[in-house]
């Protein structure tokens, strides 16, 4: 799938084969019954969040593993909530880009964060009650990286609390 230009992509302005990849999982989201109907009521963050991360699950290969999205916000961070086919944890782990390693919160079954990268970054959690349940998120500096890059997540994130929006991981995309 091509990148896709986003800030001004509408339904119809994205190449077929992102509706595709899309129509299934979106249909359902916020009440609205079909895909089109339910990307076009998005908000802008929601919207750019959402095609960042359809561009990164893609690249990494991982898109085919979610069923439904549930949820997706791009202001105050950029995550999204959604329901995966059962083999996703056994595809983190066995994913070279994938560590389990400092990733699980204490309220969550599981977690995942992406290495090799020192900014936006995918952190995976599993719910534990509702086990295809995940909630993915970019941190804009990685927690494991390198020092620096640790440093920077815990002064930003943890410490002064500060999420970036879908601009700032555009950005750090690149």
């Amino acid at each position: 799938m091509a990148k896709v230009e986003t800030t001004r992509s509408g339904w119809e302005e994205l190449p077929e084969a992102w509706r595709a990849a899309l129509t299934p999982k979106l249909a359902g989201l916020y009440g609205y019954e079909d895909a089109a109907n339910a990307f076009a009521a998005l908000a802008l963050d929601k919207r750019e969040a959402l095609l960042l991360f359809v561009s990164r699950f893609t690249e990494l290969r991982l898109w085919h593993e979610v069923e439904k999205i549930e949820n997706v916000y791009g202001e105050g961070g950029v995550g999204m909530n959604f329901s995966a086919r059962r083999g996703l944890a056994a595809k983190l782990v066995r994913h070279r880009q994938f560590s389990s390693r400092f990733a699980a919160h204490g309220d969550c079954a599981e977690g995942f964060l992406e290495k090799g990268r020192s900014r936006a970054t995918l952190h995976f959690l599993r719910m534990r009650d509702d086990a295809p349940l995940w909630s993915v998120h970019f941190d804009l500096h990685a927690p494991v990286a390198t020092p620096l890059s640790a440093l920077r997540h815990l002064w930003h994130e943890k410490l002064y609390r500060i999420t970036p929006d879908w601009r700032a991981i555009k950005t750090a995309l690149g």
